[in-house]
């Protein structure tokens, strides 16, 4: 199932009728920003989006929400684009089993076409454009960046591919916010603890499984590399570049290769970000950009990010909701049924758990807000029972409804961490903290009255396979 390269995903799209090629003409904005957030705002089973005609760009091909709905989730999975969500989920989940592939170390790569060695000029090599109008410039948004950890550089572990917004200062200079909570802010402290620049490059274009795991929060010493071999099921194909001894995936459409100044800082922002508010501006570290890589006649790709649900929200949806869902599980294998932290990238986590004893739910929400991601994130949890399901949010709401009561089921937990970026948050980056326990009370718990619940007909499993086969064949 593994794809080739970005080329290869969106000619499977364009094959199973997930792929809408704009041929007119469009202005670079408010045209290609606009449509980036109507797509999303049409259906959840939306199309990729390939522009081919950009007023101003001669030549340039720009792709938008290329895995910007479930079908091509699930596409990108190597699975049928009719694949429930939930299916997803612990079809992810057990492929992540797997982990970790080696990669396949390829010895040139097709980026290599073209090769810009000096006097680089962003602005005659890429088509930019503002996502949305009150952005402080032109940003790219869904870069897989890649950097070692210089303290420990022959660790293939620790080189972490992310990806983090990035805005455009100059021809060769750009920023980058590397949020605290994410590997790369890490290699930076240890680069400039050490009086170095840190290496850097930023892959444009590349197929969606190495992106996908680019936005995961998986642990500091696991490759991103090695899981999305995991979860396509055979090696990554890598290649070195020569001289920073950085791997970048093998199929990318452009790649930058620069380092981020020990030391520099300068004002980055505002940009609107992923939690449907402009985030302001900030001092930020530097990007120097010596030397362009890319295939003749690249696709550049690109992400609207605004307010749910976008792309993004589909990119950074399972691939979140699993890793805590593993963690989680390592600490009570048995009760653990299934997390759902898919809401503005798991601000909000719905927990699906067995129960051992009263009180017994609320813990796991702590240790839901103690996972590597939840730490940053996870400022909700919702505890449901083992047969509600967390992708189904009325059933979500059900429990809410039917199940919490506000006097024994509300804990606050003040002053925690919180990403910047979450504008609730005050002072940045600190927040109160909420688990809501929409679970059916047991012993010592005995308030409520819950003694008879009501099941669905005992044929309706049997009923929903034969629906779910005749509307497939639609």
């Amino acid at each position: 199932m593994a794809y080739r390269d970005f080329r290869d995903f969106l000619e499977t799209l364009q094959k199973e009728g997930q792929l809408l090629t704009i041929e007119d003409e469009v202005m670079p904005e408010p045209d290609l920003g606009s449509a980036g957030r109507a797509i999303s705002n049409v259906s959840d089973q939306s199309p990729a989006l390939l522009f081919t005609n950009i007023n101003g760009y001669r030549d340039a091909r720009i792709a938008m929400n290329v895995i910007g709905s479930w079908p091509n989730h699930a596409l990108m999975m190597g699975l049928p684009k009719t694949t429930p969500v939930k299916e997803q989920f612990f079809e992810f989940a057990r492929r992540w089993e797997n982990y970790p592939v080696p990669v396949r170390r390829e010895a040139s790569a097709p980026f290599q076409e073209v090769v810009v060695d000096g006097n680089v000029n962003l602005f005659d090599l890429l088509p930019l454009f503002r996502l949305n109008q009150y952005d402080g410039g032109f940003y790219i948004d869904k870069a897989c960046v890649i950097s070692r950890d210089p303290s420990d550089p022959e660790h293939f572990g620790k080189q972490n591919v992310g990806i983090y917004r990035i805005q455009v200062k100059g021809k060769d200079r750009l920023g980058i916010q590397p949020v605290p909570q994410h590997d790369i802010a890490i290699h930076l402290r240890h680069a400039e603890e050490r009086g170095e620049n840190l290496p850097v490059a930023l892959a444009i274009g590349c197929e969606p499984v190495i992106t996908t795991m680019a936005a995961a929060p998986i642990a500091y010493d696991q490759s991103e590399y090695e899981m999305a071999g995991a979860i396509q099921g055979e090696p990554y194909p890598v290649f070195t570049l020569p001289g920073t001894n950085l791997d970048v995936p093998w199929g990318a459409e452009i790649v930058l290769e620069g380092e981020i100044l020990a030391g520099t800082r300068e004002f980055e922002g505002p940009f609107g970000e992923f939690t449907g508010h402009y985030s302001g501006g900030r001092s930020m570290p530097v990007i120097q950009i010596h030397r362009v890589y890319h295939r003749k006649n690249p696709i550049f790709e690109h992400l609207y990010i605004g307010m749910p649900w976008t792309e993004t929200d589909y990119m950074v949806g399972i691939n979140t909701c699993v890793p805590i869902y593993k963690q989680l599980k390592d600490l009570f294998p048995d009760e653990i049924v299934a997390v759902n932290a898919m809401y503005t990238h798991g601000l909000v986590c719905i927990v699906s758990t067995k129960k051992r004893y009263g009180g017994f739910a609320k813990a796991v929400g702590m240790s839901a807000m103690a996972t590597r991601h939840g730490l940053g994130y996870c400022k909700l949890v919702i505890l449901v029972d083992e047969t509600v399901d967390p992708f189904n949010l009325p059933q979500v709401m059900w429990a809410l409804s039917t199940k919490m009561h506000p006097a024994h089921d509300v804990i606050i937990l003040p002053d925690m961490s919180v990403l910047p970026l979450d504008p609730g948050s005050n002072p940045a980056g600190i927040t109160h903290k909420m688990i809501l326990d929409a679970t059916t009370p047991v012993a010592p718990e005995t308030r409520g009255h819950y003694s008879q619940p009501l099941d669905a007909p005992i044929a309706t499993e049997k009923w929903e396979k034969i629906f779910q086969g005749l509307l497939n064949k639609q």
